[in-house]
């Protein structure tokens, strides 16, 4: 089992990365294979690396040949085929980055492909503004006074209630085609919330990695 996943995709490259010994599986797609040199990532410590290799080039990426998996299928995008993969290596828990940035609609796919897997892992995206993630519809988080914590609904909830809010909701519903909820802050050091029906992402300002 490789619980704990590390994943690098193809968008803005992180100003930073944790620690790869806090992961039992790390692995990117082939062009955030790129960045990874450049930012100075230890690239052996990379399990795999996924993709139709559209974005391949270069001689050091023969060095890794062996850790290449190829995945053609266009249907799919390579974050979706890199998931994919994990799930067949029993990955329970992805920390992904690279995310977001560059062109908008591979963000928005980004989060098609994750809503498509919340029920079989735990995926938190992060970026140099933020984590977020699906979110249940039972949900606390800790350790977030004054923070930006934006709710988006995809595409709507209903009946959400929050506490530890400067801006709470009360049985409120959310909807992108009328009624979103972001650019709220915590003003406690607690939130809560919870929701009845849909689906919902929170986004917590600043990086928790």
């Amino acid at each position: 089992m490789k619980d704990k996943v590390l994943l690098f995709i193809n968008g803005d490259a992180p100003e930073s990365f944790p620690d790869p010994e806090n992961y039992d599986l790390i692995a990117c797609t082939d062009g955030a294979f790129h960045y990874l040199k450049r930012i100075g990532f230890p690239l052996d410590k990379l399990d795999f690396i996924s993709g139709d290799f559209d974005s391949h080039s270069g001689t050091d990426e023969n060095i890794y040949q062996e850790k290449f998996i190829h995945t053609p299928d266009q249907d799919k995008t390579d974050f979706h085929k890199a998931l994919d993969i994990i799930a067949e290596k029993g990955g329970k828990a992805v920390d992904i980055l690279g995310g977001s940035g560059g062109e908008q609609d591979h963000f928005l796919g980004n989060l098609t492909v994750a809503y498509a897997f919340k029920d079989k892992m735990n995926l938190k995206f992060y970026d140099e503004f933020s984590e977020y993630y699906f979110i249940p519809k039972s949900f606390t988080i800790n350790g977030v006074q004054d923070k930006m914590i934006s709710l988006y609904p995809f595409p709507s909830v209903e009946n959400v209630t929050t506490k530890g809010l400067n801006w709470p909701l009360h049985n409120g519903s959310l909807s992108i085609t009328s009624r979103i909820g972001t650019r709220n802050f915590a003003i406690e050091d607690e939130v809560s919330i919870e929701y009845e029906k849909g689906d919902l992402l929170i986004f917590i300002g600043k990086n928790y990695l």
